[in-house]
């Protein structure tokens, strides 16, 4: 019976090792007999929308060592600390334990000195193919694209919120050992590939990118502000074409040792940071009275240089008062007393209905991290007072990409999108796997669009202040506002000043523009002069790299001539048709034998083709 007993166990034994934990077994098996480096997986690069590369991986080399295969460890470690710059008595220290597989000496060598290690010929040390990010533009858009850590992996901007796309999946590399983990000669080898990241396109323009920075780098020598930014996006889609924030740090050399000093400059102020926007919001109280159908442009104000609201004295910022003027006059003198007049003739359940509808008060969904909702007072402890200091931007904060998305959605008509930094995804063959999805709302009609802009064109060509770019509609508003200390009271010499315009050539608008400049110390502080004047020279430069016309100027096209010999007649005559362009036909034959203009010439679009047939 006991006999029975065993043999019953020891088949029931048998039976579960083979049939049910043979596959633990066998993998157990497999860690036993092999030795694994890993194979690092490239990061998909980064590009802007026309292609150039704004960030890119190269192939690095990091360094092991297996203490098992190692005969001479004093040697190796002796090489490898003078080779790599290392302390020897810690690289000895990995030569000689032996209950370790494979001990890291040291990451990212580039090839030269991957070579000149493997040109040795040492047993028992190890080259495992890793990469390292590499930024074309050093300080250029740092705290949009980000950087990663020293294990590549994303730690802040695109790199961190994309890190799943960009990072892929690694590979590696097995080899078969014997009980003691030296490997075996011409044993088996096993290679798992690695699959590469996707690549990102960005929706950022490199050439406006360059000229943002130039103009910051200016604003920076002028007014030597405590920090300042600049935001192009385009109003019809809200896709972001530059942010340019300063100050900031070279993405090739990242200052890691002072990790404070690095999270500050990491940073991207105009996602995390909220600001009193002062005259600028203006531009939402106007639409919103627009809409409500409160005044027109010839409604006449009076501004004697203070409103009495709820016993308080809220002064303009023309403490002399600015008289009597229109409306349009009033947008041009940004005057504090015309915008707490509509403020009240809103009330503060219609001023809010807008202001939400905006999208202030919360995240806009850019694809950032750290992005701040800002703050909107709650609308049920809102007073008459706190309204008329709402009205023209004070007593409530916004970040900057809040605020020039709200501008975006009143000038392009109303459509309030999603902005987004990201265009889409591509892969190594130009594949495209995803194109982000643009979420909409509605804020205010066409009309009172059309109307804002007819404003703010007003606004910036004001008599007697700086002109714009002679030729082109360009609109916009500028703000001061004061700050406020750790107290809670104003700062005394302490502003923001700022910018927010659009190129109005056309049917729509184009290249929204928004400039931010905190705490400038050069003693001037007022937005005419410390934003505007640089938006004048960014305009200039946008209009020169786009080729776009003064007004009323109707742009002569161009376009290539195609290839046309060889065709058919029938491929010719279509492929023409398709291009829209003015073509004569010489001869009866079936096949084009020659024509004029000749292939890949530029020609202008009324020009004629003259296509001969055999």
């Amino acid at each position: 019976m006991i006999v029975a007993f065993v043999f019953f166990v020891l088949i029931f034994r048998i039976f579960y090792l083979q049939a049910i934990g043979s596959q633990n077994l066998q993998l157990r098996a497999v860690e036993q007999w092999t030795r694994m480096l890993p194979l690092t997986a490239k990061r998909g690069d980064i590009v802007d929308v026309n292609g150039n590369i704004l960030a890119t991986s190269t192939t690095t080399y990091d360094v092991y060592v297996r203490a098992k295969e190692i005969k001479y460890p004093s040697l190796v470690a002796s090489f490898l600390a003078e080779k790599l710059g290392l302390d020897y008595e810690k690289v000895l220290k990995k030569a000689q334990n032996t209950l370790i597989s494979e001990s890291l000496i040291k990451l990212q060598v580039d090839e030269k000195m991957a070579q000149s290690i493997i040109e040795k010929g040492l047993e028992g040390i190890y080259l495992s193919e890793n990469v390292k990010r590499y930024y074309p533009y050093g300080k250029a858009m740092a705290q949009v694209l980000g950087f990663l850590t020293s294990d590549s992996v994303g730690q802040s901007g695109l790199e961190s919120f994309y890190d799943d796309k960009l990072s892929g999946t690694d590979g590696k590399y097995l080899t078969q050992s014997d009980v003691r983990g030296v490997r075996l000669d011409d044993s088996l080898k096993y290679y798992v590939e690695p699959i590469d990241g996707l690549n990102l396109r960005l929706n950022i323009d490199v050439n406006i990118q360059v000229l943002l920075e130039e103009v910051l780098d200016q604003i920076i020598i002028d007014h030597n502000p405590k920090k300042a930014s600049i935001l192009v996006i385009d109003p019809e889609t809200s896709k972001v074409l530059g942010l340019a924030i300063s100050p900031s740090f070279d993405l090739n050399n990242i200052p890691r040792d002072n990790v404070k000093e690095l999270m500050e400059l990491t940073k991207n102020v105009a996602i995390t940071d909220v600001f009193e926007p002062g005259s600028t919001f203006k531009i939402l109280t106007l639409s919103a009275a627009l809409s409500e159908n409160l005044t027109d442009e010839n409604e006449k104000f009076f501004c004697p240089g203070y409103r009495i609201i709820d016993g308080e004295k809220i002064k303009c910022w023309k403490t002399l008062g600015h008289g009597s003027q229109t409306l349009v006059e009033a947008v041009q003198n940004s005057c504090n007393c015309c915008f707490m007049d509509l403020g009240l003739r809103l009330g503060k359940e219609k001023l809010y209905k807008y202001l939400k509808s905006f999208g202030i008060g919360s995240k806009t969904s850019v694809d950032i991290s750290g992005e701040s909702g800002g703050i909107l007072l709650d609308e049920n402890l809102v007073k008459d007072v706190d309204l008329a200091r709402i009205s023209f931007g004070q007593t409530v904060a916004v970040s900057e990409i809040q605020l020039a998305n709200a501008f975006c959605s009143i000038i392009n008509g109303g459509v309030l999108n999603t902005p987004r930094v990201l265009s889409g995804y591509f892969d190594e063959n130009n594949n495209i796997y995803q194109s982000t999805t643009i979420s909409k709302s509605y804020t205010v009609t066409k009309e009172v669009g059309e109307k804002i802009r007819y404003l703010l064109e007003q606004a910036v060509s004001k008599t007697g202040e700086m002109s714009f770019v002679e030729g082109y509609k360009i609109g916009g508003k500028t703000g001061t506002a004061q700050k406020y200390g750790e107290d809670g009271k104003i700062a005394r010499g302490k502003y923001v000043s700022s910018f927010f315009g659009f190129l109005n050539q056309g049917e729509k608008p184009e290249y929204a523009v928004l400039i931010c400049v905190d705490e400038p110390s050069s003693g001037a502080y007022y937005g005419s002069v410390v934003a505007k004047p640089y938006a004048k020279t960014l305009y200039e430069g946008i209009i020169k790299y786009k080729g776009v016309l003064p007004a009323g100027e109707i742009k002569n096209s161009t376009y290539i001539v195609p290839q046309l010999c060889g065709m058919s007649v029938s491929q010719a005559v279509a492929l023409l048709d398709k291009m829209g362009v003015y073509y004569e036909v010489d001869g009866e034959g079936e096949s084009v034998i020659s024509q004029f203009p000749y292939a890949n010439s530029n020609v202008s679009s009324d020009s004629a083709i003259v296509i001969k047939l055999a």
